[in-house]
Parts: C-alpha cells; structure tokens; sequence
C-alpha cells in the first residue's frame, strides 16, 4: 500500500491555468455541507483514456487535459485556477441500516462546469485520497474499478440511460491493497449533473438541522428543477419530481436488464442518475432473482426488487422533507404518503411502455403487459439470454415462424418459445406497422450489445498487462449499441461456461 503520510507531506501544485472554467454554485453553501481539502498528490500519474465528445461538451478538449497540467489536475496533483476542492458530507441507510455519517471518503469535487450546452456539471475526482469521511478506507481507488466505471457509464449514457458519466482515467503509479492483495491504483473523473443524494438530506435530517434541509432543498430546486422555483408547494412539487424521476430510472434499468447491486440512500441520486458503478451488472441469462454483487448476501438489491428498494428510498428522503412541506405533521405524513404512492402508477407506466417497445407494440391493449411477463417467465424458465432474446426477436417475421431459430436456440426448452410466439404474432396482427418499420423500431430499444461482465474483466485484465486495445475496442462498440456492427459481433455473444463472473465488487 502507498505511503500516506508521504503523500500527505507533499502539497498538490499551486493554481495555475484551468483547462476547465470552473463556476461553483455548492461550495458557496454553509461550511457544514462538506470538507474543503486539496486531493492527496500521487506518484506517477499517466493519463489512460479522456472523453474526447464529453471533453468537448465541458467547453475543452481532449488535447487541453493531455497536457501535463491538465493530467496533473485529472490525478490530483494540481488544484487548477477556479476549483475549490471538497468531500460532500451525507449520510445513509446500508443494506437498511442507518449510518450518520458517511460522506465522500475518496473522492472530491473539484467543481462545477456549466457545459455548452448550458448544463451545470461536477467534475469530480473519484480514488483521489483521504478525506475527513474515509473511516478506515485509504481513499483511494484500485485501477480496475477506475476501468470498469469508465466503461460501464459510458455504455449506459450510449443506451440512453440518465447516468453519471466519465471524463478520464488516470494511473498513479501507486499500489493499493484490496481483497486480493496489491494493485495499481487509478483515479478517474467523474461528471454528473449532481451528487446530492437522498443521504445528503438524511444527514441534515439525523442533526434536526431544518435550516440546512431547506437550504439543500432550495438548491436542488434552483440547479435541478428551476420549474418548481414558482411552485405554490414547492417542497411537494420537489418530492414528486424526484418520485418521477426516480421511477423513469428503474424502468430504463429493468428494461436492459441492469441490476445496480447497491442501491443505497447514498447511491440514490437526486438528479435522477445512475450514479456508482461499483457491483453492478447487466445480465446475461435472465432470471428476476439475479444478484451480482459480493455484499448483498441476503438479496435486496436483486434485479426484481429494485423498484421497490427505489420507493422505500423514496420514503426516506419524504421523512427528510415533512417538515418543509407543512406545519402539521399529520399533513405532511398525508401529502409525503400520497407522492410515494404516485411511485408505482409512474414505474409500472414507464416499464410497460419499454416493454411494449421491446415487443414491437406501437398500440396498447389490455393483455400486454401479460403477455410481456409471460416472454420473461420463460426465458428464467428456460435460462435464455436477457439481451439476445429480444435483439433477435426483433429479426423476426409477424407472420412466418420459419426464422425462429436463433431466438429458438436460446431456450432450454424451445416449444416454450413457440407457444409464446404464436400469442406475439397474433397480437402483432393487430398492428398497423408493416414488419419492416416494426423490426427498425424493436432494434432501436433493444440493444445488440452491452458491457457484459466477462468483457469488462478482460479490459481489465488486459489493462494490467499493459494492453489498453481491448478497452478502445468496448467503448467503440458500446458507443452504438443498437447498431449490429459485424466487425465486432463476438462481443454481443454471452460468456462461455469458463467467463462467466458471478460475483462483482466495489473496489473499496
């Protein structure tokens, strides 16, 4: 492990010339929000990757953050001119366990950028040492979960998912020490249209601060939901947008078969983002019960339960609010109750209606959402593919089951496929699209490729032998994913019985 207290001793350079024009809107709330502290310096920074389209969203380029200033600044090395570093204080329930205090423990925000596309952004550091929150974690982060974010955000943003995204990846030269013993140490940048989260709130709520609740409701409406600045309840109007947002997520999760593995009130973003990819994973066979990660032994965050472990974090943030919304606290409860009931109308809208894209059904009739769930009891049935079944379906004729094979071939058992087929094509009849215009449609919500485990564990372990290729290869594919691209077309294909991952972790 890297010595700390040398690095501690060293002090980032002083500020100089920013690539990036720093505007910070967070850092000018009270002091209790957060820590200010520069990043911890590392040894040998090198810069892997940059997001050259994101780069250039930001107001910068990809040239500007390669300089060595800029790859400075990307491995905390440098305070660029405009930044103003912090660790954001919250707090959070665990796996349904409250705990006060938990806070950025290793990474900063260096600030915020408003992109040319008039969005306001954090460019954060994640793997960028000790803070006054790190516990007894180093602050730092391993290379391979660097990696693995980088990819997976970036394949969610190309799917169409509200994500965080990543700017960069940098090496420090540096050891750390995980669970299987020593590894290069990464730092990556992250950049999300915020980092408030539901245990943002819980922290404020735990210290009965209701001047700092306001104050943090005040501006996640004034950055996030400018609409509601005028709303005659504004405190409800900010519950129910978050509700919607929220649900709108987790359909789009469920309906790639994503399954986020931590979905803490810390990891619960505000802004309606996926944000931490730490033991996530995209499925390969389906089955609802499915749980990648190495913590959640007892299944709560499997890929099932997902919108209801969405609405009881909900719930938490409406306890945080009640007090804001109404004198009465019987009122509250009753306002609060009536928004978290919305949830489910929202979820279950937005999920069937993704649904009935990836079954090709431009109409809606009483029996879909049916014959959807019966699709997927199948395939769990059946231990079929979650993304090729619906890619292939999507090849399919309305009318002639003569090209059922690949889909066919998928399934255990394929007479289950052919007496679900037969109900699809009947309801297909029903439409008024001709099966070319319905095919282009079903391609375009259900993807041919997706950063499958076993791929993203090769970019890994490619990484660490010093060949980057096979992560220029993954994020050229993952950059169209509902395109068929020949030349890459083995990376659509599932893991042979020996790739299979079935565990991920969180890289802490």
């Amino acid at each position: 492990m890297e010595d700390h207290a040398a690095a501690r001793a060293a002090a980032p350079d002083r500020p100089g010339a920013s690539p990036l024009a720093f505007d910070n809107s967070y850092a000018r709330l009270p002091d209790r929000f957060f820590a200010r502290l520069a990043p911890t310096p590392v040894s040998e920074p090198r810069l892997l990757r940059v997001n050259h389209a994101l780069a250039e969203r930001l107001g910068t380029n990809a040239a500007a953050l390669s300089t060595a200033a800029g790859v400075a600044m990307l491995a905390g090395n440098r305070v660029p001119s405009g930044a103003e570093p912090l660790a954001m204080a919250y707090a959070g329930h665990q796996f349904g366990q409250y705990n006060p205090q938990l806070g950025d423990g290793r990474a900063l925000l260096l600030g915020e950028v408003v992109g040319t596309d008039g969005v306001r952004y954090d460019i954060q550091l994640k793997g960028s040492g000790r803070t006054p929150f790190s516990r007894m974690g180093d602050g730092r982060s391993a290379l391979g979960p660097v990696i693995r974010e980088y990819i997976v955000s970036e394949a969610m943003a190309a799917l169409g998912v509200p994500t965080t995204r990543a700017l960069a990846m940098v090496a420090t030269g540096d050891r750390v020490l995980r669970q299987d013993g020593p590894e290069p140490g990464g730092v990556m940048t992250r950049v999300a249209r915020g980092h408030v989260r539901v245990g943002t709130f819980e922290f404020f709520r735990n210290q009965g601060d209701l001047d700092a609740l306001r104050r943090l409701a005040d501006y996640v409406i004034d950055r996030h939901y400018p609409t509601l600045k005028t709303a005659e309840r504004r405190y409800h109007a900010l519950l129910d947008a978050v509700v919607a947002a929220q649900a709108e997520l987790v359909a789009a999760w469920l309906a790639l078969g994503f399954i986020h593995g931590v979905m803490n009130t810390d990891n619960c973003g505000i802004a309606g983002e996926t944000i931490d990819y730490g033991p996530c994973a995209f499925m390969d066979r389906y089955h609802p019960e499915t749980v990648y990660s190495s913590i959640d032994l007892g299944g709560r965050y499997a890929f099932n339960r997902q919108p209801q472990i969405a609405q009881w974090n909900l719930a938490r943030l409406a306890e945080c609010l009640l007090p804001l919304m109404a004198d009465d606290p019987k009122d509250a409860v009753a306002d609060a109750e009536a928004a978290l009931s919305r949830f489910a109308a929202r979820f279950d809208a937005a999920h069937l209606g993704r649904l009935r894209a990836k079954l090709g059904l431009a109409t809606a009739e009483d029996d879909d959402h049916a014959l959807a769930l019966d699709l997927l009891a199948a395939m769990a049935d059946n231990r079929a593919d979650f993304t090729l079944t619906f890619r292939r379906l999507s090849d399919l004729d309305g009318a002639d089951p003569a090209g059922d094979a690949p889909v066919r071939a998928l399934f255990d058992d394929a007479s289950a496929f052919d007496a679900w087929a037969t109900r699809w094509r009947a309801r297909l009849a029903r439409e008024t699209r001709d099966d070319a215009t319905r095919q282009a449609a079903m391609r375009a919500t259900n993807p041919a490729f997706i950063p499958r485990n076993h791929r993203i564990q090769q970019a890994i372990d490619a990484a660490y032998d010093g060949q980057m290729g096979v992560i220029d290869d993954l994020m050229a594919v993952f950059s169209r994913p509902y395109d068929d691209q020949p030349a890459f077309a083995a990376y659509a294909e599932p893991p042979e019985p020996h790739e299979v991952v079935q565990q991920t972790f969180c890289g802490t």
